[in-house]
């Protein structure tokens, strides 16, 4: 039973600290003059739980974040795709209905794109470390895939406490999008290698994020774009789902992971 319930325990706690970690560092990032623009210090936060596990469970740490031990070959190149597939799909749905399209110049912030790009990765780096390279797989060895994405999803959409502020609609579509985006990341990362994973999954991130800051307006707490930039994830969504679901010889609801992997 006690064996049973430990991922419970690693859960929480990872949670609990990536919670915090972010409040306090968002807290601090005005002292330190970095720009949100360049990077969010919030984003680190999940990074911080993931040295706490380290600390407290160093060996399932290590085994988590090294990832699959074999399956088949990860989609890298079509996962990295769906990222500006769904800016795409949400800009030009928002576009269609305004009658005005919203496409930012690099060149007019106030910063260098290039710094934007690279911190962009970094920060997203340090989110995916905790979601998909720590919190994904101990889910799994519990969960199917696609459950236990759509878990992780869940977590991500609630962590970002501003955005589940914004108002019931804009909640909403956030919070489908994360779970949408989380599905898509969980199933093709399925069985990624640790290195590789934090890339994809970082890379992944970063193109959302730059998409968004480019094409976007979301920022400014308006529902319509946050809810069609959820409803562009959850329809590039269905294709993973589907491929999964084709492929695989059983559901991707079952709990088989936890029969393949140690609790």
């Amino acid at each position: 039973m006690q064996t049973r319930q430990r991922w419970k325990t690693q859960a929480g706690i990872f949670l609990a600290v990536a919670f915090v970690a972010a409040g306090v560092l968002g807290a601090a990032q005005p002292a330190t003059g970095i720009p949100t623009v360049v990077v969010q210090l919030t984003q680190f936060g999940p990074a911080s739980a993931v040295a706490v596990a380290a600390l407290l469970w160093p060996s399932r740490t290590r085994d988590l974040l090294a990832g699959s031990t074999g399956g088949a070959a990860t989609p890298g190149l079509p996962l990295l795709a769906t990222a500006p597939l769904i800016i795409l799909l949400s800009a030009g749905s928002y576009a269609l209905l305004t009658g005005t399209a919203q496409a930012g110049d690099p060149r007019a912030l106030h910063h260098s794109f290039l710094l934007i790009v690279l911190a962009q990765l970094v920060g997203a780096c340090g989110e995916e470390i905790g979601w998909r390279c720590f919190l994904q797989p101990l889910l799994r060895s519990r969960f199917g895939p696609f459950t236990a994405s759509a878990a992780v999803g869940v977590a991500w959409g609630l962590w970002h406490v501003q955005a589940m502020a914004a108002g019931p609609a804009y909640a909403a579509g956030f919070l489908l999008a994360t779970t949408s985006m989380s599905v898509v990341l969980g199933l093709a990362l399925d069985a990624a290698r640790g290195v590789e994973r934090l890339l994809l999954a970082g890379g992944f991130h970063a193109l959302i994020n730059l998409g968004m800051l480019l094409f976007m307006d979301e920022e400014t707490g308006r529902a319509v774009p946050m809810v069609l930039f959820g409803l562009a994830c959850a329809v590039t969504a269905v294709p993973w789902v589907w491929r999964v679901r084709r492929t695989a010889g059983v559901t991707i609801m079952e709990t088989a992971g936890g029969a393949r992997r140690g609790a």
